[in-house]
């Protein structure tokens, strides 16, 4: 009797956490945002050439590795959330891009504005380290992996990407890119994450 009282307990209490995580899903999971759109020319195993269009974007100085601790993802998400001009309530996107300038600690980090907020007039940040600017349209080669984006796996990834692009007989001609897809909270095996280099 014992082991039933307890069973009919928890029950209830592993419904409620299973529809709490569910909703956190829902509400994190990538596929509810808008992401940057672009052409695929070429895909060979995790690697992929591509197409993208100009991207309007808000950007703001990025300590390299910091992977946002250093407040600029606050500051970004902060804009979106009304700290502009027109305190105006901007949608999320994916990724965010990481730009890292070589041989620096220095670099950017980058929220792509929502094709209808880029497409009309974009409200000017309040924050002085915040700006609004285009990402110009262009190739860029780029591989996919999945766990995290820690210095060390950011540094093997691109190893493979840096041969892949010299072995199909293309030229870096940009900085490197760390894009994310997804929210902290999401579990690393489920997580998208990709290096881009600019190519031609």
């Amino acid at each position: 009797m014992l082991g039933k009282k307890k069973m009919i307990y928890y029950v209830p209490v592993l419904i409620g956490i299973a529809v709490v995580g569910f909703f956190m899903w829902k509400t994190f999971w990538r596929g509810a945002y808008e992401s940057a759109q672009y052409n695929v020319l070429r895909t060979e195993g995790a690697f992929e050439l591509r197409e993208y269009p100009d991207l309007k974007i808000v950007t703001t100085s990025m300590q390299v590795g910091s992977q946002g601790e250093d407040g600029s993802f606050m500051r970004l998400f902060r804009y979106i959330s009304g700290n502009n001009e027109q305190q105006q309530k901007i949608a999320m996107t994916t990724p965010v891009f990481m730009e890292r300038k070589e041989e620096t600690d220095s670099g950017q980090m980058a929220f792509v504005l929502p094709s209808d907020v880029a497409s009309n007039v974009i409200p000017d940040p309040n924050a002085d380290d915040v700006g609004i600017v285009t990402r110009p349209a262009g190739t860029f080669a780029s591989i996919q992996f999945s766990g995290s984006i820690d210095e060390p796996v950011i540094e093997q990834q691109k190893a493979k990407l840096v041969q892949w692009i010299q072995q199909s007989g293309y030229t870096i001609i940009g900085e490197m890119e760390v894009a994310g897809y997804d929210a902290p909270i999401t579990p690393g095996f489920l997580r998208r994450n990709e290096i881009l280099f600019r190519v031609e």
